[in-house]
């Protein structure tokens, strides 16, 4: 196949991926009309539509979606091996992209990959925030971190992070004129700030556990958010009971600006780990990264 097919099909798997032309064409670097003009070139030497257009979206036909499946794993196979001759470098070089949750990004990521950017200039990271779960291999990210209790079975999976707990929390205004809750049960009682699960799109049942019994309420109260800082400011204003990350209250608990709540039925998670299949363990880039992140406490 030429080396123009060979772009054509790479630019086709870009806006299968973003489901946009607009965005598409800003990943690849050029104009939007050049990226059109190029779909509807394979489009008729293939002799079928591979894309269906609407004014908002662009979603992949049967026979594109065929396609995109059989393109993505060995573009990424190919991009692998590219990346990998980067080992005849004198310093590592190449792209990253990882998929990762806004707590694991602000909270633990980003204040060790920052320095390697600093300390490796040809090294780009690309970090993709998304607070559900995404198929790493057909979307052609390098790697995933998430909770240990998540990661897929078959992929390689290194700690990047300790255990850590989500905690209920409210402020001192609310406890006043509420009280506290002496058991998980009884939040159903009282108004909660509840947190939408963007994989299923339902409403996150919150757990606890104590002496190995382990309970969850679907609880309720006047505002549903996808955005722990969101929920912690709103818990610190007195609109209710927040349950979120412990490393994100931690400051607030201190100074009296919010009160822990149920501190004994607040069960520890798996810390993150990073996730990715074998093929990457060897490209230079990703290895940098990779040591960079690995967790290295008890």
């Amino acid at each position: 196949m030429s080396q123009t097919d060979f772009n054509d099909l790479m630019w086709f798997l870009t806006v299968a991926e973003e489901g946009n032309f607009t965005r598409a064409a800003a990943r690849l670097g050029v104009v939007q009309s050049t990226l059109s003009h190029r779909i509807k070139r394979l489009e008729t030497r293939m002799g079928m539509r591979l894309l269906a257009r609407t004014t908002r979206s662009v979603s992949t036909t049967e026979a594109g979606e065929r396609l995109r499946r059989t393109l993505a794993p060995r573009m990424g196979e190919i991009e692998a091996e590219i990346a990998a001759l980067t080992e005849l470098r004198d310093t590592p070089s190449g792209s990253v992209r990882l998929t990762l949750s806004h707590h694991a990004l602000t909270q633990l990521i980003w204040p060790k990959l920052r320095r390697v950017l600093r300390d490796y200039p040809d090294i780009k990271l690309e970090l993709n925030v998304d607070n559900g779960f995404r198929d790493i291999v057909e979307q052609r990210f390098d790697a995933g971190i998430r909770l240990g209790e998540s990661v897929e079975h078959d992929m390689i999976a290194l700690r990047v992070g300790p255990d850590w707990r989500l905690v209920a929390v409210a402020s001192p205004a609310y406890v006043a004129a509420h009280g506290a809750p002496d058991t998980p049960q009884d939040l159903l009682e009282h108004r909660c700030i509840n947190r939408r699960q963007m994989t299923a799109g339902g409403l996150y049942a919150w757990e606890f556990e104590r002496d190995g019994k382990e309970i969850r309420v679907r609880v309720d109260g006047p505002l549903i958010l996808d955005d722990d800082a969101t929920m912690v400011e709103a818990a610190c204003d007195g609109f209710g009971i927040a349950y979120v990350p412990e490393d994100m209250v931690a400051d607030q608990i201190d100074s009296g600006a919010l009160v822990l709540l149920l501190d004994e039925w607040s069960q520890r998670f798996p810390g993150y780990h990073i996730y990715y299949p074998s093929r990457h363990q060897n490209l230079p880039a990703f290895r940098t990264v990779v040591n960079a992140l690995r967790h290295r406490g008890e």
